[in-house]
């Protein structure tokens, strides 16, 4: 398999890099002490409960770049794929303690879960008190308690941030944060394999008449591999594998992330996107935001993720909430 070519330095300096390179684009809106992995937020409320978001790089922006006002308080990366250490979780959630403890937020990965844990009770041992919520949105698989937290982690980290900001306790924070999660459902679909930077290898390989359906962010194997299907096919078959899963039905209202994983372009995008906003229509299901970007990448993979999530008024609201990042602003 032929290297493919990315623009970088030394493969070793890849993360510490490229958190340098978001502070220095935040204007003042984030800090990174030397060597640390972890990116905060220099404007902290004190006595709200802190939010920290976390796992590893390779998915820019997610999550080191939604840090902010109505946001998470503290991210902490790890390398390409790879979770962080228990050191730097730690040093997360010190540096997003406000006072009122702190909620975690982060993907349903089983290296993520050791060492946010290691990393919390660690943090727990010098007096920060602590909840954690896992995402886990991926239907590709049936067993919820193993899913994989990917794209809709971006309106999970939305919605806790917002939690925070109104100054709820860390217990109920967490309760709501719970209930946006749960209400969460997304599916991926790839045409083509992402790089890894440091090995400038492919995390796997596909036909060039072939899609894999069902894939992890990561690489990880999908539920079905296909000859590649039409826009609206491809709409059609995502669709119906979240709808049933909920389930969601006529009458709910949803709002819908389209994620670009990478390398897919606007146009390709906003096609599929219209089928999904008629089928949508059709099964009477009413459509009250809609985004479509590239929030949870996976390096250079050409393909998108879909979410759809159940709003009640609460979640509606915690959605809307006014924030401030660098990906993600809203008043």
């Amino acid at each position: 398999m032929a290297q493919v070519k990315k623009i970088m330095n030394k493969p070793e300096d890849l993360v510490d890099e490229t958190l340098d390179g978001l502070v220095a684009i935040s204007q003042g809106l984030l800090a990174r002490d030397p060597g640390s992995r972890v990116v905060r937020s220099t404007r902290i409320e004190q006595g709200k409960v802190g939010l920290v978001v976390g796992g590893g790089s390779g998915h820019e922006p997610m999550y080191g770049a939604f840090v902010g006002p109505g946001l998470a308080n503290a991210s902490v990366s790890g390398n390409i794929f790879a979770a962080p250490a228990p050191q730097h979780v730690q040093e997360a959630i010190e540096a997003a303690d406000a006072g009122a403890g702190v909620l975690i937020v982060y993907g349903n990965y089983a290296g993520d879960i050791l060492n946010f844990d290691l990393g919390a009770e660690d943090a727990e041992d010098n007096g920060v008190k602590s909840r954690t919520v896992l995402v886990r949105d991926d239907v590709a698989t049936d067993d919820r308690e193993g899913r994989r937290g990917i794209g809709g982690a971006y309106y999970v980290v939305k919605a806790a941030g917002a939690a925070c900001a109104k100054g709820l306790s860390l217990d109920e924070a967490a309760e709501v944060t719970e209930r946006v999660e749960f209400n969460t459902r997304t599916i991926g679909i790839a045409l083509r394999a992402g790089v890894l930077p440091d090995t400038g290898k492919r995390t796997f390989e596909l036909g060039d008449d072939e899609i894999e359906i069902g894939l992890g962010v990561h690489g990880e194997v999908g539920v079905e591999r296909t000859k590649l299907q039409t826009a609206d096919q491809i709409a059609e078959n995502m669709l119906n594998r979240i709808l049933v899963d909920l389930p969601f039905e006529s009458g709910d209202r949803v709002a819908v992330l389209m994620n670009n994983l990478g390398a897919t372009t606007q146009m390709e995008m906003l096609i599929v996107y219209r089928r999904i906003a008629q089928l949508l229509e059709e099964k009477g299901i009413t459509v009250e935001r809609t985004d479509i970007g590239a929030p949870f990448t996976s390096q250079d993979m050409a393909g998108f993720s879909l979410t759809l999530l159940k709003l009640t008024d609460e979640i509606a609201e915690l959605i809307a909430a006014p924030c401030e990042s660098v990906p993600w602003t809203q008043a």
